[in-house]
């Protein structure tokens, strides 16, 4: 065989090789991260980092309201009204609810384009974490296995609270904690039923909510998800 041959085998070789060992670096290093937040706290996601950016490029001094609160702290009420409104399933399935994405998958196919995900709260926060707000089913995969990691190493509880801490709730606006004193002018701990309910609901599109408080669905949807939470099971 030729040297011209056997370098054009292995140039061949690595550029089938090549992308899956960076798909194989890029899932350890989800893994490392995740297994890192088991015991500490992450300080910046992907989602904050991004919003940061934007906010920045108005006013290079803009910061982010957020303030870390554990578990114990974030009012049981804020806690069913996610998971009511969010992920009815959390402490049953194992990061991805099969039956949500498959009429996920039934509504886009209806409507041809990705308008909904049926994501779990697991899911959610693998996005937050790592991804972008892009939609495609590249990115959809990528959330799953990141769930998939989540639960395998942590709690439901701990994955909870992670959530609780650095999902967005408005404009530079992350975390129950500085969402209830944002809406409310009360700690995490505090919040009412109602109160916690509207925050739920304001999730799907909270930098929309934010600016638009008092619509008459977030009315109606806050109602239905206050008459859901005591159905809510908590991990």
């Amino acid at each position: 065989m030729t040297r011209a041959r056997k370098g054009g085998r292995r140039w061949l070789k690595w550029i089938i090789l090549g992308p899956l060992l960076a798909v194989f670096l890029l899932q350890l290093y989800f893994f490392l991260q995740i297994c890192w937040w088991t015991r500490f706290n992450p300080s910046m996601t992907s989602f904050m980092s991004a919003q940061l950016s934007e906010l920045r490029q108005a006013n290079p001094k803009a910061t982010l309201e957020q303030k870390w609160v554990p578990y114990a702290a974030i009012s049981p009420n804020l806690k069913r009204a996610v998971i009511a409104s969010e992920d009815a399933n959390f402490a049953e399935h194992l990061g991805v609810d099969w039956a949500a994405l498959e009429k996920a998958y039934a509504r886009n196919n209806t409507r041809r384009k990705v308008v909904g995900g049926g994501s779990t709260i697991t899911q959610q926060l693998a996005k937050n974490l790592f991804l972008s707000g892009s939609r495609s089913y590249v990115r959809k995969g990528q959330e799953m296995v990141i769930a998939f990691m989540l639960e395998s190493v942590m709690s439901k509880e701990r994955i909870l609270e992670i959530y609780l801490n650095v999902v967005e709730f408005g404009r530079g606006v992350f975390g129950a904690e500085a969402a209830a004193r944002h809406y409310f002018r009360v700690p995490a701990a505090s919040l009412s039923a109602a109160q916690a309910a509207k925050l739920a609901v304001m999730l799907p599109n909270p930098r929309f909510y934010d600016r638009h408080r008092d619509t008459n669905y977030l009315a109606r949807r806050t109602s239905i998800i206050v008459n859901r939470m005591n159905s809510a099971e908590l991990p």
